[in-house]
This record gives structure tokens, sequence and C-alpha cells, in this order.
């Protein structure tokens, strides 16, 4: 700016002939508002009628330095740190603020800067509003009372300020209200009201695409020759983060920041100049991890340490905010939960591939429980135990495993598994039309009966201990081991009578024909070919044998068991109604 030089109004001024330049400092706050005295035109007016009317020597006014919507509890603000370096660089020597709030709501870095930063790099401080301040003509002021006490009242205030709003953000985030900036990627903000989501159809469309792909692939297929050397087209399996990252570039799709940055949103984000609006396999796994396309409103995963320290820590999963059914769903819950324990396996693909392999994260060594690894040799893929190949060879053995033997093998044993729950239906459905039927588990009664006994007993044992320990048939030592040793079996056997009357509730309240385990498998009847979509759902476990044999370990073992007492406790009543019908 250009220089304007300024003598004292009555021509006597005992000043020293020091040309000022001038930084004029101002700050709004987001809880400023819209408050027409504390906007940032208005200062400027303010700031610039005092140098023009009443500041007294010659000045430069070197810049306006405005940090619009920053809070004052900390000084890591864009142009207060443009400031200071100017200071430091000795372009500027003279600080003009409004009041004292405007520079500083941290009591500490008030002190810090008036006291020790601006003497120190010769600077002189000055604001317009009560309690005045320059500690060019009046230093003292500094070091009175008014100015500490003024400092402490903004800190204060500042700390009243951050509770009220974070107790009101934290009321919304209890009932489900969104009061994020912008809405996740997939929704919009409702045009009417600020704090609901709606879906934007265009994004939504691609969240719809991404769980599809990562859980049963493209609908792609590939040719592949059997040992038979006949050529088969088959569907490609599920696809990798990676993969799905690669396929969105290739189809031009702008990755989040750059689909807000186009809607023309004012998105800020502090990695935005890093940002090339291409998609990456993390943004991918982000976006499959969130539960907000189920419906589900989930805020607080990260908060700042404190209203003066505004770096952002992560928050414990069991402290967020979660509500569900706060807003219309993008995917379904049976899909985002296989989508998860897709997360859960070993999903790893193929040099320059972009499906995942059929079987990653179901394999395992039968003997030491590794998993498998996998190889091609003479066009054919081979499974191998990873201890073996990779740790010891006399640590476990080879348990080779050919991948067509494997994926025919499975297959069949899930067929055999579906034609079994099929007559398990059956069998239900005739259980059910007896005129009694026996919902108790003698089993899990029995079973009930033994877990309360054994605990008895080590609640027995605990009480004992204290007593060995006083008549000094044990040491000190041997008690508290032992103590810790019996209160850890206390509380498994506790876990375990727990899930066992669970699951006699739920014996009680009988099975039908409609149970989830049964639905899990009918639904899939006919089926001719594998697909992760269907190994996630169905399979825990594949094992493999050493002899070649091949173990596969349904979900759902539970409901199998609950299924199976059901039908034991009611082979009477099966005869009642086999006579019947005879």
């Amino acid at each position: 700016m250009a220089r304007i030089r300024k003598s004292q109004a009555d021509g006597k001024s005992t000043l020293k002939k020091i040309v000022w330049y001038i930084a004029l400092y101002i700050r709004l706050s987001k809880d400023d508002g819209n408050d027409e005295s504390l906007s940032v035109t208005n200062q400027k007016k303010i700031l610039m009628e005092y140098v023009e009317k009443f500041f007294q020597g010659e000045y430069v006014i070197v810049d306006y330095y405005v940090d619009d919507g920053r809070t004052g509890t900390d000084h890591d603000r864009p142009d207060f740190q443009r400031m200071i370096h100017d200071v430091e660089s000795g372009k500027v020597n003279c600080v003009i603020c409004k009041n004292l709030a405007r520079a500083f709501r941290n009591y500490a870095d008030q002190g810090y800067f008036l006291e020790n930063y601006f003497p120190l790099h010769g600077t002189r401080f000055i604001t317009l509003g009560e309690p005045k301040v320059d500690t060019y003509l009046n230093p003292e002021a500094v070091n009175g009372m008014e100015v500490p006490i003024n400092g402490l009242m903004n800190d204060r205030f500042a700390y009243s300020t951050s509770s009220s709003v974070r107790r009101t953000f934290d009321t919304k985030r209890r009932n489900g209200e969104f009061i994020g900036a912008f809405a996740p990627y997939g929704y919009e903000k409702h045009p009417t009201d600020k704090n609901a989501l709606v879906i934007d159809e265009e994004a939504a469309q691609v969240v719809r695409d991404i769980f599809q792909w990562f859980v049963y692939g493209d609908g792609s297929t590939e040719t592949l020759v059997d040992e038979n050397g006949i050529e088969q087209e088959v569907l490609k399996g599920s696809m990798s983060k990676e993969g799905i990252a690669r396929k969105l570039n290739e189809m031009g799709v702008p990755n989040p920041t750059l689909y807000k940055v186009k809607k023309g949103y004012r998105y800020k984000n502090p990695h935005a100049k890093e940002n090339d609006g291409l998609w990456m396999g993390t943004s991918v796994s982000r976006l499959l991890k969130n539960k907000v396309y189920v419906g589900t409103m989930v805020q607080g995963k990260q908060r700042v340490i404190s209203y003066k320290v505004h770096d952002m820590v992560n928050v414990p999963e069991e402290e967020w905010y979660q509500v569900n059914n706060t807003h219309e769903a993008i995917i379904s819950l049976e899909l985002f939960e296989k989508a998860q324990e897709l997360h859960a396996k070993d999903t790893r693909t193929a040099p320059g591939k972009t499906e995942t392999y059929l079987f990653s994260g179901f394999l395992k060594c039968a003997d030491c429980g590794k998993s498998m690894t996998r190889r091609a040799s003479n066009g054919f893929v081979y499974y191998n135990c990873s201890t073996y190949k990779r740790k010891s060879k006399d640590k476990c053995t080879k348990h080779t495993m050919r991948l067509d033997v494997l994926e025919k093998t499975v297959l069949l044993v899930i067929q055999k598994q579906i034609e079994l729950v099929e007559s398990l239906e059956e069998v239900l459905n005739n259980i059910n039309q007896a005129p009694v039927v026996q919902t108790k588990s003698t089993r899990l009664e029995h079973l009930l009966k033994l877990r309360e006994q054994e605990l008895e007993k080590t609640e027995d044992l605990i009480s004992g201990l204290y007593m060995d320990w006083k008549n000094g048939d044990i040491t000190r030592e041997q008690y508290r081991k032992m103590k810790e040793k019996f209160e850890q079996q206390e509380e498994q056997l506790r876990e375990v009578i727990v899930h066992i009357r669970g699951e006699i509730g739920t014996m009680e309240q009988g099975i039908t024909s409609d149970d989830p385990y049964l639905q899990a498998f009918l639904k899939h009847k006919n089926i001719q070919e594998l697909s992760q979509g269907l190994l996630v759902e169905l399979v825990n476990t594949i094992l493999i044998h050493e002899n070649g044999e091949i173990t596969v370990q349904f979900k759902m073992e539970n409901q199998y068991k609950r299924m199976i007492d059901f039908i034991e406790n009611n082979k009477y009543s099966l005869t009642v109604v086999e006579n019947k019908v005879g």
C-alpha cells in the first residue's frame, strides 16, 4: 500500500521519528453469526477511521490480515500466522485490532504475545475497544489488572461458548440429526432441513455399484480351460478395492472430493490440493465400511482435544453416536454385512487383476490352522499350506489341493447341504402340525445344569483360597496366582451360562420353516457355480487335509444344532402326525 504521512494534530509531537508499518488485524468467528457490528467490513471501517483520524506519527499500512470464521482460542489462524511472519521478517512493527477478543480468546496466548513476543520483536500493539491498549504510548497498561482480567474473561467466554455449542451438537447427534458441513457421498442435505439427509441419486448409484462389485463382481466373464482342454466362459469373482478404484477411474467417475466441487459445493479439505480427483483403494474401503448407507447416522468419530487445542483425535467406536433408521438406505443391510465379512477375509488379488480370488480368506490347513498359499504350475492352480511353503517343512506338510478340484468339491458339498436343509424344512413343517410341540431342549437343559455346578464349585474354591493363605497352607504369591486363575474361569463360566440360557430362550419360541438358517440355504436352490458372495453368506472356513479331504465348516452352527435338538425332542409329535396321515 502507498505510504501515508501524518503528523500529530498540535504539531508538538514528542514521539521519536519512527515509521510505523501497520498490520490491521480482523477476526470474525463462526459464533459471531451475522452480527453487523462484528462483520469484517465494519471492522475494516473502524480500524481505518482510527488510523486516518487519530493515529499519531508517520505510518504505512502494510495490509489487512483477515481470519473470517476462525476461533480466537488459538493462534494457528492462517492470516494471524501470515502477520506473525511479517513481524518476524521486519515488514510489520505495529498491529492494530478492534479489541483484545479479536486477537486473543486464549488467556495464555494473550499474555505470551503482549508480554513477550511483541516486545521481543519491537512491535507496537494497539486495541481500540475497552480496555484500550497501546504498548508504545502506555506500556504499563499491559501489566496492570484490567488487561489480564479482560483476557481471563475472554478465555472463560470462549470456554462457555465452546461447551454450549458442544452440548447442542451432542444433543443433535443423539437425536440422529446430521450436523456436518457436507453430506456423506451418496446423500445431500434436505432442501428445507439441513439436519436431514436425502439420497443424491447420481452418487448413490456409484455407491450401489461399489458394494455390488465388491461382494459379487461386475458381471464380466473370462474364458478358462479345464483339465480336458475345453474352454468355458465363467463369471469373474468379486472385485478388490483397488480393482474397483481402477474401474471407476477408467469410467471417468470423479471421486467424492471432486464430485462435491463439481456440484458447486464450497468444499474445503486440508488435503484438497493433493487430490487429483481419482479414486483409490483406501477411499473405496472407507465407503464400504460406512453404516450411513444402510440408514444409520454415525457421528462423533473424532473430536477436538479441548476448546483451546483444536487438533482432532479419534474416538473409540463404543463412544460414537449411532442412530438407526434416520434416513433412507442406499443399500440393504444384508449386502452391507456381506461386505463387512469380506473385509475381514484376506481378499488379495493377482498382480494387475481387479477381481479377488474366489477362496481368498476361506482356506485353512486342517493340521496347523494356518492359511493356504496359492501358486500356478503347468497351467493349473494349486494351494499349499503356508507354514510348509513359507516357514518350515518340518512344522507341517504340503496339503496340496488343486483349484479346479477344490471348486467342484466345495460346490458339491454346498449342494448337498442345501438338499439336507430342504429335508429339514419338511420335517419341521410336519412337527408343527402336531397337536403338541415340545420346545424344551434336553441337551441344553443338561448342559446348563453342568455349567452351573462348575460355577458353584469355582466360587467355593475362590472363597476357600483366602483361608488357605491365612492358615499358611499356601503362600501370598500362590494365593494371588490361583485367585486370578479361578476368577478368569468364573467369568468364562458366567458368559457360557448366559449364552446357554439365551439358546434355551430361543428354543422355547419354537422353530418354523421360515427360520433364518433354513432360508439362508434355501434361497440358493439349484446353484450351479460358486461365487465369493455365496461363500461369504454360507461358509465360515474350508479346511484342507493332507490326504486330500476337504471339510467345509458352515456358518450358523448353533442354529443347526438347535434345529436338530428341536427335531429330536419332537420325535413323538412327528410319529403322531405320521399316524394321523396314515
